[in-house]
């Protein structure tokens, strides 16, 4: 399949460019930028070519990898979706409910595939372990902590104007709730979400199953004590999520895998549009409830 990548940014460059230029089904054929200079650059590192005009790279593809802040993330994939290209987005799918409805509307108005690209979900060994926890019944709760050091650590990513607007809940809370969702069950609502120190927030949630549980999030964790935890408890009794050491890329092929899988007349995949659409639902609501505190 002949892909192109929308983005110029460092994850870009460290995991969506090097995962496309690898991966045998796919063949990357260039990348545009919001930056023509910065799209040059990261083709050059990569090997390919880089696109000055967007549609002139969507109209030599069949599918697009986009590497963008979440707003821009989906007006360009409604508009690639229009021009029947499958996606491969990121997380979170967008910044608003109606930008995340908009790119659900343009996938199913043109039947091409989507793919989100939540990592925990690409990752073997968990998701493994979320697969055989969603088929045990009588979860009572779970404790999710995803702390990062985005802002007080040496992070590539500590300048980035949408992280810094919209903080951990938007970064890091797809990676909990892809974790916990399907394992529990939807989130009926938002029961309580409070700011900690920093960018952190602390929520709990209602599941359909009948579960509750309580996500910490930030990105100003100490260095020290940054890191990733899910802990479920119920009548089987106790279980952690289990650590990966695997860095973005080899998860990010898979996730181009599932793609293919999709966009070859398979099913679609758990982690699509739609799924993407639901976590921004749900961060949207804790959204709303922190802002009416503060």
């Amino acid at each position: 399949m002949r892909i192109g990548l929308l983005g110029t940014g460092p994850w870009a460059d460290m995991a969506h460019a090097p995962a496309l230029r690898r991966h045998d089904g796919l063949e990357f054929v260039g990348v545009w930028g919001r930056r023509a200079s910065a799209a040059e650059e990261l083709a050059d590192r990569h090997g390919t070519r880089a696109y000055a005009d967007v549609d002139a790279l969507l109209a030599d593809v069949e599918a697009v990898a986009i590497a963008l802040p979440p707003a821009v993330q989906a007006e360009s994939a409604v508009r690639a979706a229009r021009a029947g290209r499958h996606l491969l987005l990121d997380k979170p799918l967008a910044a608003t409910v109606a930008q995340g409805r908009s790119v659900v509307e343009a996938v199913r108005a043109s039947g091409v595939a989507s793919v989100v690209f939540f990592t925990a979900r690409f990752q073997p060994e968990t998701e493994a372990w979320i697969t055989e926890q969603a088929a045990v019944d009588g979860w009572f709760t779970a404790r999710a902590q995803w702390l990062g050091a985005v802002f007080t650590g040496d992070s590539p990513f500590a300048d980035s104007p949408w992280r810094r607007e919209k903080g951990a809940l938007w970064d890091v809370g797809p990676h909990a709730l892809s974790v916990l969702l399907p394992v529990l069950g939807d989130a009926t609502r938002v029961t309580a979400a409070a700011p900690g120190p920093g960018d952190t927030v602390h929520l709990v949630l209602d599941h359909a199953g009948g579960a509750s549980s309580s996500l910490t999030l930030s990105l100003s964790a100490p260095p020290a004590a940054a890191g990733a935890a899910v802990e479920l408890r119920g009548r089987a009794g106790v279980t952690l999520l289990p650590e990966s050491a695997e860095g973005p890329v080899p998860a990010l092929m898979r996730a181009a895998d599932a793609l293919l899988a999709s966009a070859g007349g398979g099913q679609p995949h758990p982690c699509d549009a739609s799924f993407g659409l639901r976590v921004t639902e749900v961060l949207a609501e804790a959204e709303t409830l922190l802002n009416g505190r503060w």
